[in-house]
């Protein structure tokens, strides 16, 4: 008997012993299982793709705000409007971002010399802002391109025939015919106004104004507040153009330049009207 009952008690244990090495199997299992989601590396939100790249780090300033930006060196301009966009929500077509003059989308940070710690000043307006206050100035815009098509070209009109007939004037900056540059680092100087005085335009970026410079004071003027910028080729030196900047609603207020080299009239109307003008 007493055999019987060791035996008896020996089949117990061991059922007992199989359940517990399934239940430590079990918490084991479990365990392991908690530790491996633990391990789980973070989802990527995208910027792994700058991994490896050369860095620079940006200070932008719009709006009297300033943000911390890090981006690859041979990002290209319209990257880094992306990235403003992202920081400022001011979509890209409706920024002027100043580097040492407007910088260009096409070219990448390195080709236009950008360094650690730069400052990148923005200007702009959201689109509600632009709608709100500008659809005027757009309706100006049309208005004065309907006039210019009914009327004989500019250069040949007698208000401008005055000026024009002085010659080119003997200082004027060099023009290149057909090319497409940035605004320089000087003023633009050694052209002409209506009345035949010398005057100097000076973009000042930062402060987003325009200065007309005479020999006897200096205009300075909202960028904002010109509704217009009206230009057209000298004829027989289509190198050189007369531009007129609108400032109020009518051609009374238009301020006349004479003598602008060609190569700098695309960039003028870029940086005084906005590319949003285009909208």
């Amino acid at each position: 008997m007493a055999a019987e009952v060791s035996l008896e008690d020996s089949d117990i244990c061991c059922e007992n012993d199989g359940k517990g090495d399934e239940a430590g199997t079990e918490q084991t299992s479990q365990t392991d299982g908690e530790n491996s989601s633990a391990s789980v590396p973070n989802v990527s939100n995208g910027d792994d793709s700058d991994e490896g790249k050369e860095m620079v780090e940006l200070k932008i300033i719009w709006n009297k705000n300033k943000y911390d930006l890090k981006i690859p060196l041979d990002g290209t301009g319209a990257k880094l409007k992306e990235k403003i966009h992202t920081l400022t929500g001011l979509p890209p077509a409706m920024q002027k971002v100043m580097y040492k003059g407007l910088l260009p989308e096409d070219k990448t940070l390195r080709e236009i010399k950008v360094t650690n710690g730069a400052k990148i000043m923005v200007v702009g307006s959201t689109i509600n802002d632009v709608l709100a206050v500008n659809t005027p100035k757009e309706v100006i815009q049309q208005e004065v391109k309907a006039e210019e098509n009914k009327k004989e070209p500019l250069c040949r009109q007698k208000q401008h025939r005055k000026v024009l007939d002085k010659g080119k004037p003997e200082d004027i900056m060099p023009s290149v015919k057909g090319a497409k540059e940035r605004l320089p680092t000087v003023p633009l100087s050694g052209m002409y106004n209506k009345s035949g005085g010398k005057v100097r335009l000076t973009f000042k970026l930062e402060q987003d104004q325009l200065w007309i410079g005479t020999k006897e004071r200096t205009e300075k003027i909202p960028m904002g507040s010109i509704k217009n910028v009206v230009t057209e080729p000298i004829e027989g030196h289509e190198d050189y153009h007369m531009m007129a900047f609108q400032l109020g609603p009518t051609e009374a207020s238009q301020y006349w330049v004479y003598w602008v080299p060609a190569q700098f009239v695309d960039a003028i109307k870029d940086t005084v009207l906005g590319k949003w003008q285009y909208f």
